[in-house]
């Protein structure tokens, strides 16, 4: 059993640069403590059928169609295997600080996923390295490359005597499949939790020490994936989409809007899945039972770890109210967690970078 942790509340805007050295040895901030002998029957002897006429036989009882599954629910998540495959290293790129980096590459599905891979210089401890699975925010997939953007992150972990494997979702970079979308397929899930079992097969990673990272669409996918499998020690979101689905509808998707669900793009585009389970499974009013099944939040008593959220007040990209309503329900569940809000900070938690960063490797080093 965890030890139970304090829920930490930020309050004011916590000062912090946009890059992550050098560090502050001692986070600043409040800390604010939130919170269970039958008797079988005698047997009687069963008189033998008789066969009716085919005139006189009774019309078969009607069985209720089931309704059909999806992809997306957790249980359903849960009854498939993510053996991964071998890490294959496929080209060594330019040392950094007191790690070394490299493209590797993994098979999910059938398809090659590539990663960017960092490992520390050194004699890995006995057990091998802590590892740290990094799982970005949405970049539009025709324009991801996979050593742009997130540098000063996966450089702070790096730096800090992990293993960060940072997947290339399907669809994104040279990463074979179709990219589609974060919430309304579980396939960049199933990329990251086979990214679990091929880092287990690296010589020099602990399997037992893996924790995991997300910002923004990449927390919406820590959260599924820490339901689904017990081999996450501990998760850190920041900026996350991590609110139930029909959360997601009201407090994000369709926040300001007002008249009639607007009307779907015919030629596709981000939301359009919203509209698809809607017309199969009915909304979430019609059929809660279906939105539940697909949510996480449905599944919190079942998190494989701890989890550690921060988020800007000020983020325009997703709302901070998703992640007050993921940790109120933590709380009513008594699971442990902690909270950071920073005032008037961005999506990308930009004034106070290296503070949460500081906040987020003590976790993992805590947990992991």
């Amino acid at each position: 059993m965890i030890n139970r942790i304090l829920i930490v509340l930020v309050a004011g805007v916590l000062a912090g640069c946009a890059a992550p050295t050098p560090l502050p040895t001692q986070p600043t901030g409040t800390a604010v403590a939130q919170v269970g002998t039958d008797i079988p029957p005698t047997p009687t002897a069963v008189p033998s059928a008789t066969a009716l006429p085919p005139s006189e036989a009774p019309p078969p009882t009607p069985t209720a169609t089931p309704e059909p599954t999806h992809p997306l629910q957790i249980e359903v998540m849960r009854a498939q295997a993510y053996p991964g495959s071998e890490l294959v290293i496929e080209e060594t790129l330019a040392s950094v600080g007191n790690y070394s980096r490299y493209i590797a590459s993994y098979q999910s599905e059938g398809n090659t996923i590539y990663a960017l891979l960092t490992v520390p210089f050194g004699e890995p401890p006995e057990t091998g390295w802590p590892v740290i699975i990094f799982n970005h925010g949405y970049i539009p997939p025709a324009i991801y490359r996979t050593t742009e953007r997130y540098g000063d992150y996966v450089n702070a972990f790096a730096a800090q005597g992990y293993i960060v494997l940072k997947s290339d979702y399907r669809g994104h970079g040279r990463s074979e499949g179709i990219a589609t979308g974060g919430y309304g397929s579980p396939a960049y899930t199933i990329d990251v939790l086979n990214a679990v079992a091929s880092i287990k097969t690296y010589p020099a990673a602990d399997p037992d020490r893996i924790g995991m990272w997300g910002h923004s669409m990449g927390g919406h996918i820590t959260l599924r994936s820490m339901v689904v499998s017990d081999e996450i020690k501990a998760g850190v979101i920041w900026a996350g989409v991590v609110a139930s689905y029909p959360d997601l509808i009201t407090e994000w998707w369709l926040r300001g809007r007002t008249g009639p669900t607007p009307t779907p793009d015919p030629d596709g585009g981000r939301g359009r899945w919203i509209y698809g389970l809607n017309d199969t499974f009915g909304s979430p009013e019609e059929n809660p039972e279906f939105w539940a099944s697909i949510s996480p939040n449905s599944y919190l008593e079942d998190l494989s770890g701890p989890l550690q959220i921060h988020h800007g007040t000020a983020d325009t990209s997703v709302p901070v109210r998703l992640s007050e309503i993921l940790v109120d329900e933590l709380i009513a569940l008594d699971i442990p967690v902690q909270f950071y809000r920073y005032e008037g900070d961005d999506h990308n938690i930009s004034q106070s970078f290296s503070t949460a960063m500081v906040r987020s490797i003590q976790f993992f080093d805590e947990f992991v």
